[in-house]
């Protein structure tokens, strides 16, 4: 289980939001590459990385603060990176720049062939985002829900050939109330590609409920807020997921 930090741009500094509110950002570092550094000092073994100009833009808006990340720490780590990739080009391009995975989210749901051809033209390379308020979809940076419910457009994104799918419960981001376990392990339950947990992830108590779900397919759980306030370490959050995924292993 692998214990994802999340850095969120906006105006090319590192910031967290409160339930995708882009006008009141916390910013937490005007340096997102030393930050990326500090994640892989403290064990981060990937990096997700979200240009919220460029989800709320539909392009790419951060693109320096993206390459100075890439450059800090490609090759050392894999780097996933989502916000306003709507394009072949712009994906291919920030895999040229060190970019590992690219999220698809709000191109996914309104341009499913786009998806479709990404997958083909990047194989293993393309995670889908399904951003979630009461079952239902949301878009362009979560400021509209759609009438799409989650496991349908997973069970069709799965069969595009997604590497992973990444479900977040923007009711709980960015407010430290918990990741939505339940609802993640029934998404998980249903597909066969791995799901990453987001959302909210604020103590070492979801840790272990994640990590006890883990069979079911769910293999990392990204965090943001809790570890930039300190109200999470993140070293200990990594250290107790990867205890107590030795000790299923070991059972």
């Amino acid at each position: 289980m692998l214990i994802i930090p999340a850095i969120d741009l906006k105006d090319g500094k590192c910031v967290r939001l409160r339930q995708g509110v882009m006008d009141a950002p916390t910013v937490f570092s005007d340096d997102p590459a030393a930050m990326a550094e500090n994640w892989v000092k403290q064990g981060a073994r990937r990096l997700h990385v979200i240009d919220l100009n460029g989800a709320a833009a539909g392009r790419p808006k951060n693109e320096g603060a993206i390459r100075a990340i890439a450059g800090a720490v490609a090759g050392r780590i894999p780097i996933q990176l989502g916000g306003g990739l709507r394009d072949l080009d712009t994906i291919e391009q920030y895999l040229d720049h060190g970019v590992h995975y690219v999220i698809v989210g709000t191109a996914a749901v309104k341009n499913p062939g786009f998806l479709h051809e990404a997958c083909a033209a990047f194989p293993g390379h393309v995670l889908v985002s399904l951003d979630a308020k009461d079952g239902r979809v949301a878009v362009d940076g979560w400021s509209k829900l759609t009438g799409h419910e989650v496991l349908d457009l997973a069970r069709k994104f799965q069969d595009y050939g997604v590497e992973s799918i990444i479900y977040t419960d923007i009711g709980r981001d960015g407010m430290l109330t918990g990741v939505n376990v339940a609802a993640t392990v029934a998404l998980a339950h249903e597909l066969a590609v791995p799901v990453i947990a987001s959302g909210g992830l604020a103590t070492l108590d979801e840790i272990r409920a994640l990590c006890g779900v883990a069979h079911e397919g769910i293999t990392a759980a990204i965090t943001g807020r809790a570890v930039y306030e300190g109200r999470l370490d993140f070293a200990a959050a990594q250290k107790l997921a990867d205890e107590l995924t030795a000790k299923k292993d070991e059972g």
